[in-house]
């Protein structure tokens, strides 16, 4: 049972690292990293868009509330 479990784990390994190699080095590998770099670029624009519209609408309601006083 131990056996089949450390044998599992490093083929798992080791096919991680082929993956990993391949997307580093293969074919396509820069079309890859502009792709990622542009899905980080999106989600940091959502990330400080909503941020940006959750303050706004914090102090909308914050100074309609104050009005009403």
């Amino acid at each position: 049972m131990e056996f089949s479990e450390k044998m599992k784990d490093e083929l798992e390994g080791r096919i991680k690292k082929l993956e990993n190699f391949v997307a580093d080095k293969g074919i396509g590998s820069k079309q890859l990293e502009k792709a990622k770099n542009a899905q980080r670029n999106v989600n940091l624009a959502v990330f400080g868009g909503s941020l940006i519209t959750i303050a706004g609408i914090t102090v909308w309601a914050l100074r309609s509330n104050s009005k009403e006083d």
